[in-house]
Formats: C-alpha cells, structure tokens, sequence
C-alpha cells in the first residue's frame, strides 16, 4: 500500500505544481497581488528560517550533546563511513551560490520535471502565470481551461489515493522501524534529543504565529492539517506531501484557493525550517565532537550558510544529509563525520519534514490573513 499511495502522490505532483501556480496567479488578475504575496512570503520563510537556526544553535549550545560522545564511536564511524562521505561530497558542487542562482532558470523544463527538480518547475510556472497576467483573457483561456481541467483530475487521483492512506502509512512506518533499530538513536541519544526538541520548539512557534499573525486557533489547524503532517511524517517528502497540503489547506481550513496554490509550491521548494534546524544542530554537534571552536562571527556565518543551503534543497527524503555536508567543509569540521550522525538520519528527516510541511501551511494561513481580497 504503501509502494502504491506514493506512486500515486508523485505521479501528480508536478503537473498540480504547475497547473496550480499558473491558475492562481492568472485567476488574480492583478501583477499587484503576485508581486505582494510573493515579497511577503519570502520575507517571511527567511525570517522563519532563521528563528529555526536559532532554536537549533541555543539548544546544541546549551545540552553540548557532543561533548561526551565515546571516541571509540568516532573512531569506527570514521572507519566506516570515509567512502560514502566523500561521495556525497562530490555530488554537492552544484549547490555554489553562483550556480544555485543559475540553476533556478528552467532551460530544459522537460528535464526539470525528469529530475523532479521543483524550484525550477515552480519558477517556471510563476513565468508562465505572470506571462499570461499581461494577455488578453480570450488568448490563454485554452491555456488556463487546460490547467483547470488538470488541476481536478490531479486533485481525484489524490482522493483515491487517500482512501488507501492509512494503509499505506502502515507500510511505510513498519518497514522504517525494521531498518531502523533501537542501537543507532541509543549511540547519539543526546543529539536526538536537541534535534527533536529543537523541532517541537519550533512548532511552538508556528503555533503562536498562526495564533497571532493568522488569526486561528491552534488546535483547530492542528486537526485540520493533521492528515498532512502524518503524510509528511511517513514519506519523509515535502514534495510527495504537497497535493496533500494543498487539499487540506482548501478543503479543511477553507483557505483562498489563489493563495494556497501560490505558497504552499514556493515554500516547499524554498520554506525549509525543519531541515534548516537539523543542519544548525548537526552542524554544531560535530564541531563539539570534533573539538573545533567557533567564534561568534563563526557563528553567524553558519546561520546565514545554513539559510542559503535550505532555500532551494529538493524536497526528497535524504537530501539533508547531502547539503549538511557542504556546510560541514566550510566549518573545517570532516567530512566522514557524518557517518557518525547516519545512523539516525531517517527518523529526523521524518520529523523535520513534518515541521517543514507544518511550516508550509503557517505560512498559507498567514498570508491568508495578511492579503485582503
């Protein structure tokens, strides 16, 4: 069940992405409102990233989980881990700065959707959308007929899929816990320790903010994204989430359909404060592991490092793992030492994917609040 529910999911994902961002924006009408819920969106995923980074960095300075790691541990992970490390390393070079910038352009739109690369699937369907902001209605309305017609169908292959989702979450969690063991989170308890309660503090915070910025109660969008948040739980997906998030935010929170199908694609493409948070912790565990001091200036250039790297990461299971070793080198801590953290990586990219989602959907109810009609 579980095999099928994902197919199902990824088979619609990115044409819902494209279908819902080029009919949200082209049914605004108005360059005005793309251009004021998309600045506000950004500002806000970046200040909420940071206050994530935040989190992360006082609570892995105040437990000190790396302080008393057993240094036979270190040793074998070490041993172990080199090859696959170094790999990983390799396969980064494309997430410079200068090339992240040019990467966001879809030169190939057919291989953007090949590689399931999202950021650049959803800036060209903003592209897209803006493009026919400025033509007349008669000329894009078989575009936009056409993207109406795809958006239904996508949304009913998600209700059938839905249907089989207890089932499948079933599956996914069974097989997560048989890989998993008891053993590896036992070795880095402390560390698992400040990652989940640095991802439970944050999602106080997005409870606050719905609270005061959206205007909800918290226990009332708590049940009604819940179905979204197991979703992201077992897949460890933002990407395989989204149409998820996209009924649950239009069907059980009754928001505006041009703001959900406009937020909930751009901040899972860029909105990453789970994964943010997971990098800040990993990030500082090791240099404790690894006895490498970090002045505060050190500091902030790992915050602002950490930010940079989660705009932008795919929104896949496992590709945290990848970017955490980018910031790793700029820190001067080893490479291999993310073997040390391997063990448990995919129970937090469960978790960190539920606050990414979560995230997500604060975000929607904020800008539903903020952007009068």
């Amino acid at each position: 069940p579980g095999v099928i529910f994902l197919g199902l999911l990824q088979m619609v994902v990115v044409p819902l992405i494209i279908c819902s961002i080029i009919t949200g924006i082209a049914d605004s009408g108005s360059m005005e409102f793309v251009k004021k819920i998309g600045g506000r969106a950004i500002l806000y995923f970046i200040a909420t990233t940071c206050i994530a980074i935040t989190i992360g960095m006082l609570i892995t300075n105040w437990v000190q989980p790396g302080a008393n790691v057993d240094p036979a541990l270190i040793e074998n992970a070490l041993g172990n881990g080199s090859i696959d490390a170094t790999n990983s390393v390799q396969t980064l070079e494309d997430l410079t700065i200068p090339k992240r910038i040019a990467n966001m352009i879809p030169t190939n739109f057919t291989k953007a959707q090949f590689e399931k690369n999202m950021l650049q699937i959803v800036i060209g369907s903003i592209l897209a959308g803006l493009a026919m902001l400025g033509l007349s209605k008669p000329s894009v309305a078989p575009v936009l007929n056409l993207c109406k017609a795809g958006q239904i169908l996508t949304m009913r292959i998600i209700g059938w899929a839905m249907k089989i989702a207890p089932y499948a979450v079933f599956g996914l969690m069974a097989q997560i816990v048989i890989q998993l063991g008891f053993e590896a989170i036992t070795s880095v308890g402390l560390y698992v320790a400040c990652v989940l309660g640095g991802l439970l503090a944050m999602g106080l915070v997005y409870m606050v903010i719905v609270s005061v910025f959206g205007g909800l109660s918290p226990l009332a969008f708590l049940r009604g994204i819940r179905e979204a948040q197991i979703i992201a739980f077992s897949t460890s997906s933002s990407a395989a989430t989204m149409p998820i998030s996209i009924a649950v935010a239009e069907e059980k929170l009754k928001m505006r359909p041009e703001i959900v199908r406009f937020t909930i694609p751009l901040g899972a493409t860029i909105n990453m404060d789970g994964t943010a948070l997971y990098q800040a912790v990993a990030a500082l565990f090791l240099t404790q592991v690894f006895q490498v001091d970090l002045s505060f200036n050190e500091m902030v250039l790992l915050l602002v490092t950490t930010v940079g790297a989660s705009i932008g990461t795919p929104a896949l299971p496992g590709v945290g793992i990848v970017v955490l070793a980018t910031i790793l080198l700029g820190i001067g801590v080893p490479a291999e030492g993310i073997a040390l953290i391997l063990g448990v990586d995919r129970l937090l990219d469960m978790c960190r994917t539920t606050i990414n989602v979560t995230g997500d959907l604060t975000a929607t109810a904020v800008m539903q609040k903020w952007i009068k009609k």
